[in-house]
């Protein structure tokens, strides 16, 4: 996706997995390239929306004067993963998750168990937050922007079709989004 390319800036936000709510729902070890950083976009965007990479495996969200913070991100298995445009029309903290029936048809071994949901909590797939996001004449499209109990999954395509960050990561986006933005999730591949 070429309007996103970005170029590394000065370390101005060396901390930011540890602002806002990220710090009191956990950390996370991960690799320099995948901890949050302040990129200067190539092409404007406006200020205040999501934008979703998932051949860079990266989330961005959009700051005045072309910057955006650049979260790194795990996405949905090919054939799962869903593009488009949406907006963030819910917000959670510790959700409650509940398999679709299209995941437990694909894999009931995993998900049968899960049918009428499971609480939130840290051994929740969703992790500490989650983004849900809606499209006009849909309403919930099942896909979300969550928090993951899995960290080793970042940098992957191994989701059933959502967006994951580590629990801190989501923590920090959570409390920057509010209901109504915009997401643009780009096209893999």
């Amino acid at each position: 996706m070429t309007n996103l390319n970005v170029t590394r800036r000065a370390a101005i936000l060396g901390g930011v997995a540890t602002l806002g709510a990220g710090a009191a729902i956990g950390q996370t070890t991960l690799p320099e390239e995948f901890q949050p950083r302040l990129v200067r976009l190539r092409d404007g965007f406006a200020p205040g929306e999501i934008h979703l990479d998932p051949n860079q495996f990266a989330l961005f969200w959009t700051l005045e004067d072309r910057q955006a913070i650049r979260y790194s991100v795990g996405v949905g298995r090919p054939g799962l993963y869903e593009s488009g445009e949406f907006t963030v029309g819910a917000k959670k903290e510790w959700p409650s998750w509940t398999p679709t029936p299209d995941m437990i048809k694909r894999n009931p071994a995993a998900y049968k168990q899960h049918e009428n949901g499971m609480p939130g909590g840290p051994n929740n797939p969703l992790g500490a937050r989650a983004l849900y996001l809606f499209q006009p004449g849909r309403g919930d499209t099942f896909l979300r922007i969550h928090g993951t109990n899995a960290p080793r999954t970042i940098g992957t395509a191994v989701s059933n079709g959502c967006a994951r960050l580590t629990n801190a990561h989501i923590g920090d986006l959570y409390e920057r989004v509010p209901l109504g933005t915009r997401v643009v999730l780009y096209a893999q591949g």
